[in-house]
């Protein structure tokens, strides 16, 4: 018997036959921009077909090139693009699953001077200002996206997904908060919602009664002034009597100032919305944002919140996720870290996604884990994010591996990252290591400082080095006081800390270490009503976009961070996570300051200046002072191992110190011991 018998049950959908009730979410990866990369785009949803996702929606397609999300990016617009498809579909269908094509106008939130929307408003993510269009304008997109899907279906496409959520033009066109028009596409709902439902009566027109249509629709769009619930409720009715086949569930606009998706929200904080709306159609209904592990999504279905679970970063994290849950193997799954890292930071960096728990997603054709030709012997030291990505893929491969830990557990400073409230998916990361070990044959030492001498005795082929890194000394005078602890001393050892806090350093760690401190072991994120509230979350029943203002705890410490940098405190931290620490410190009134020089730790405090010509001395009333202000690499045993001619090679923190970058790390190391 499955455990997880609604979410691996058949779902039929009229015309067709989804194996699963799992849809791999849309999510851009930058494959899509350019017809080149489509053999790599191919192999990485063939991956995910093959471990056995029911339906699968590519990134996001522009109609044309006023829906452009950037400049001559990914757009379906002509029949020598369709074929040019063939080999993503073909290559999914060989592997006995279905996809579906994102059809994804931006409207003003496109980066690009030719973007266009329902009114000339510009949007407070993009530069550009669109233009407003005319009747006959709004004719030709309605074209624009019917011509899309029979070109999506002439691709070879079994459906596809029509964007009407997250801010993007069709949701442009619900809301009086962006739609100011005064004819025939504006002003009453009814006239609003036209749109949509135009859109997808007309792609049902044209490609036929047995195409898959999901209809992507925003159940609550957390900004002033959007849909509220009866309007929902109205549209969804209309999309399904367009003739769509599916409704998704989209939540919240780009802009909003509300995460819906972070590490920091609560799992499945999203699915009492759609189980409000799946008893008003008739068709399945899907639930989405922060489901990444098959219990969870299982429970989501048999509490009748959805027909359906969509994951997408999951699928990232590893694509053989559905398979090892009907195989009873759960505790092989690689779960999503919510972290974004990888994904969505590199997507707005204009980088390739992939994952930080696994560097081979959208890398499937050019990192392979190889068995290997000769089976060789290894020694890793230190068991923390390299060591663990380097050893275990060493042993998959087929090598002999142990790995030398001085502590008495895995993951090394990724489990001071796990304490901080907001971060427990970190915990996850940690069981997927424990496990990949034992099932990748690594020979674990625990409690083993590795020497120099024994490594040299040991007979190693190689060494890889993944000792870490150790707290930067800032030379601060005084910094020897009772008064003065490192962050290993705050998150490791649980040292007391005084009620008003100094913390030295606002890079990722300084943040850590603020929230920790301001909020304790309580953690909104597994209180689902409290995270609501302190982000100010309603229903959208009642109030227009499902907002009212935050209702954020009260701190538990005064705290002031500080940084040397001039400039804003936590610029460093990732694009899409970055605000969110931000407007949580300061919403439990963490004071922020730049330009900071560190003159000197006393009885009084922290005494400090500001500005080149460190003007305005003071002394800061502090019971302790937390110092967070850098690493450096932890590499001892280099030296004494290249002097005895054997190969070593450094890894993550040992080989560069940029705060604790878990990313860069894993990536590095899984190349590596790929490499090998």
């Amino acid at each position: 018997m499955s455990s997880y018998p609604n979410l691996l049950a058949p779902l039929d959908v009229g015309f067709t036959t989804l194996r699963n009730r799992v849809l791999m979410g849309s999510m851009h990866t930058g494959l899509e921009d350019k017809a080149e990369h489509f053999p790599r785009l191919a192999a990485y949803f063939a991956e995910r077909a093959r471990g056995g996702v029911g339906l699968m929606v590519t990134g996001g397609y522009a109609p044309n090139i006023e829906g452009w999300l950037s400049p001559f990016g990914s757009r379906l617009a002509t029949s020598s693009a369709a074929k040019k498809h063939r080999v993503v579909t073909e290559a999914v269908h060989a592997e006995g699953s279905k996809i579906a094509l994102q059809i994804l106008h931006a409207g003003r939130y496109g980066y690009s001077p030719l973007s266009v929307a329902p009114s000339r408003l510009k949007s407070p993510i993009t530069p550009f200002t669109p233009r407003e269009l005319s009747v006959r304008g709004i004719e030709r997109q309605i074209r624009s996206f019917v011509r899309c899907a029979v070109l999506a279906r002439e691709g070879g496409y079994d459906g596809v997904e029509i964007m009407g959520s997250e801010g993007y033009f069709i949701n442009e066109f619900l809301t009086s908060y962006t739609n100011r028009r005064t004819d025939e596409w504006g002003g009453s709902y009814e006239n609003r919602m036209r749109l949509p439902v135009e859109i997808v009566r007309r792609v049902r027109e044209a490609v036929g009664p047995d195409f898959i249509i999901i209809f992507r629709l925003s159940l609550i769009d957390l900004v002033p002034g959007g849909s509220v619930w009866s309007e929902v409720v109205q549209l969804a009715k209309a999309i399904e009597k367009a003739g769509a086949t599916i409704i998704n569930t989209g939540i919240g606009w780009h802009e909003a100032r509300v995460p819906t998706i972070a590490t920091s929200v609560p799992r499945a904080a999203w699915t009492w919305l759609t189980k409000k709306l799946k008893p008003e159609v008739g068709i399945p209904v899907i639930t989405s944002n922060r489901i990444n592990v098959p219990e969870v999504a299982e429970q989501v279905l048999a509490d009748g919140c959805a027909d359906m679970v969509s994951m997408a970063r999951p699928f990232l994290a590893d694509p053989e996720f559905v398979n090892k849950a009907a195989q009873g193997r759960r505790d092989e799954i690689n779960v999503c870290i919510g972290c974004n890292q990888a994904c969505l930071d590199h997507i707005f960096a204009q980088k390739m996604s992939s994952c930080l728990v696994n560097p081979r997603a959208c890398n499937e054709t050019e990192l392979v884990y190889r068995p290997t030709p000769k089976r060789r012997k290894f020694a890793v030291v230190g068991a923390g994010a390299a060591g663990i990505a380097a050893a275990t893929v060493l042993g998959e491969r087929g090598h002999e591996v142990h790995l030398f830990e001085a502590s008495d557990k895995v993951g090394g400073q990724l489990n001071m990252a796990a304490s901080i409230p907001g971060k427990e998916e970190f915990h996850e990361m940690l069981k997927y290591f424990r496990r990949k070990l034992e099932v990748t044959g690594v020979n674990v030492h625990f409690n083993t400082r590795a020497e120099a001498a024994t490594l040299v005795s040991g007979a190693y082929d190689e060494v890889f080095l993944a000792t870490g890194v150790t707290p930067r000394d800032p030379q601060i005078p005084g910094q020897d006081h009772p008064k003065v602890l490192s962050y290993v001393d705050v998150l490791a050892r649980r040292a007391p800390v005084g009620q008003k806090v100094a913390i030295i350093g606002a890079g990722g760690i300084g943040f850590d270490v603020a929230e920790f401190l301001v909020k304790g072991d309580h953690s909104p994120t597994l209180h689902l009503d409290e995270w609501l509230a302190e982000w100010g979350v309603v229903d959208p029943t009642t109030v227009p976009g499902g907002v009212v203002k935050p209702k954020p705890a009260a701190p538990l410490r005064q705290i002031t961070l500080l940084q040397r940098k001039v400039g804003k405190p936590g610029a460093g931290l990732g694009k899409t996570t970055g605000w969110i620490h931000r407007a949580e410190l300061k919403s439990r009134g963490v004071e922020m300051v730049g330009s900071v020089n560190y003159e000197q730790i006393g009885d009084q405090g922290l005494l400090v200046s500001y500005g080149e010509k460190r003007e305005n001395a003071t002394w800061l009333d502090v019971d302790n002072i937390i110092l967070c202000a850098g690493q450096v690499p932890l590499r001892e045993l280099q030296e004494p191992l290249v002097a005895a001619g054997m190969k070593v090679t450094l890894l993550g923190g040992a080989d560069v110190a940029s705060e604790l970058d878990a990313k860069r790390a894993i990536n590095q190391a899984s190349r590596a011991a790929a490499a090998a």
